[in-house]
C-alpha cells in the first residue's frame, strides 16, 4: 500500500429516492450529496458510493498496558498495541482526546500501515492484543474489521474502545471480529447525551445489551464522572442498578476522573471522593467488579474476590503488584470463579507507553 492510498470502499449505506445516499453504520444516519462527508468526517460520498478516507492511516501507534484501555479482566498485565485514526461520530464537549477525535486535518494521520503489518508488529513486540482506540473505531469499521481478521490469523486478540454508537449489520460485522470491548457509557440520562455529546442514550444501552447477551465479546464499561453533570448519587445508582439487572453482576464498571479539556476546559476536576462514592454505590447494587481510574487509588484499582473479598489482582494505577489467581481464574482462598479472559500471568507490563513505527511494506 502506498502513502497515496487514502480512500477505501465503505460498506453500510444505501441510496435514497431523492438521490442522496444514507449511511447505515450508526444511528446518525447521515444523508449525503456528492462530495459531502458524514458527521464523523471520515466517511465521504464520492460519486455514487461511500468511501472511508482513513483506511490504512493512523495518528500513531503505541504499546500500552491493557489496564489503560481500561480492561482489568482481559489478560491482565499484558501488552496491547494501540492506535486510532481521526474523527468521531459523537460530539462530546468534554472529549479527552479531542485533538485526534475532532481533527479535520488528514495530515495528522502520519503513520500508514496495512492490517497485515499491524498484526506482524503486534507479534514482533510480544503484544497479546491490538486495540482500536483514541478515537471511536466504529467510524473506521472496515479498517478495524480487516485488521482484526489479520490479527486473528496471527493469534492476536483485538480490543475496541468505543462509545457503542453503532447498530444494524455494521454492528454485527464489527463485533464479530472483536474479542473485547470497553464501552464508554457517558452518563445515564438522555439530557446529558443530547446536550453534551450530540447523541442519544438508548442506542448505547441497546449495544450493551446486545454485546453481553448475543455475542462472545468480553465487555467492560467506563463512565467519566464530570462534576455537576453526571455525578449525582441518584444517577450513579440508577445506572448501576440498570447494569446489575440488565447485564448482570460480572460486567466490570470503571468510574474515571474528568480533567478540564476541550469545551469544558473551565470545569473542575473530579474529586477522588466522588469516585470512591460512586464505587461504593455501584458495589451496593451487587456489581462485583467496580474500579476507579485517572486517580491514584490502589483500593479502587484492585480486583477482589466476589466470594470472600480477598484481594486477588493488586494494582497501583496500571501496574500489577500482586497476582493471586490460580490457573483456572479462581480464588485460591475460597475457589470462587473470577469473570473475564485470563491466561498464564507472565508479569505486569507496568505503566509504560512506548511509541513505535510500523512500516507499511512489512
Amino acid at each position: 500500500m502506498s502513502a497515496t492510498d487514502t480512500t477505501h470502499d465503505a460498506r453500510y449505506w444505501h441510496f435514497l429516492d431523492d438521490g442522496r445516499i444514507e449511511c447505515d453504520l450508526c444511528p446518525r444516519r447521515c444523508r449525503l450529496h456528492e462530495g459531502q462527508r458524514a458527521a464523523c468526517f471520515v466517511r465521504q460520498r464520492v460519486g455514487d458510493e461511500m468511501r472511508l478516507t482513513t483506511w490504512g492511516r493512523s495518528s500513531g501507534f503505541c504499546i500500552d498496558p491493557i489496564e489503560k484501555k481500561p480492561l482489568n479482566h482481559f489478560y491482565p498485565g499484558s501488552r496491547v498495541l494501540s492506535f486510532g485514526t481521526a474523527g468521531c461520530n459523537l460530539a462530546c464537549k468534554f472529549c479527552q482526546n479531542w485533538d485526534i477525535s475532532k481533527s479535520r486535518d488528514m495530515d495528522r494521520l502520519m503513520d500508514t500501515a496495512t492490517p497485515a503489518a499491524i498484526a506482524a508488529a503486534a507479534q514482533r513486540h510480544r503484544c497479546t492484543s491490538v486495540a482500536f482506540t483514541y478515537n471511536d473505531p466504529v467510524i473506521f469499521a472496515e479498517y478495524a474489521i480487516d485488521t482484526a481478521k489479520a490479527c486473528r490469523a496471527a493469534g492476536i486478540h483485538t480490543v475496541a474502545v468505543t462509545a457503542g454508537y453503532i447498530h444494524g449489520q455494521g454492528r454485527a460485522d464489527f463485533f464479530a471480529a472483536i474479542d473485547a470491548a470497553n464501552v464508554d457509557l457517558k452518563a445515564f440520562s438522555e439530557q446529558f447525551y443530547f446536550k453534551l455529546t450530540g447523541a442519544h442514550l438508548a442506542p448505547v444501552l441497546d449495544t450493551l445489551q446486545w454485546l453481553v447477551h448475543e455475542t462472545g465479546v468480553w465487555v467492560e464499561i467506563t463512565t467519566l464522572l464530570i462534576p455537576g453533570e453526571n455525578d449525582s448519587s441518584a444517577e450513579i445508582g440508577a445506572m448501576s442498578d440498570w447494569i446489575m439487572r440488565t447485564l448482570g453482576p460480572d460486567v466490570p464498571l470503571h468510574f474515571t476522573a474528568f480533567h478540564p479539556d476541550f469545551k469544558l476546559d473551565r470545569h473542575p476536576h473530579t474529586p477522588p471522593a466522588t469516585l470512591t462514592r460512586a464505587r461504593s454505590i455501584a458495589r451496593a447494587t451487587g456489581l462485583r467488579y467496580v474500579y476507579t481510574g485517572n486517580v491514584r487509588d490502589p483500593v479502587g484499582a484492585t480486583t477482589y474476590c466476589p466470594g470472600c473479598d480477598a484481594p486477588l489482582i493488586v494494582r497501583d494505577a496500571y501496574d500489577i503488584l500482586d497476582y493471586r489467581l490460580d490457573t483456572h481464574a479462581a480464588c485460591p482462598h475460597c475457589g470462587a470463579h473470577i469473570a473475564g479472559r485470563f491466561g498464564r500471568f507472565e508479569g505486569s507490563f507496568g505503566t509504560r507507553r512506548i511509541p513505535i513505527a510500523i512500516h507499511p511494506t512489512r
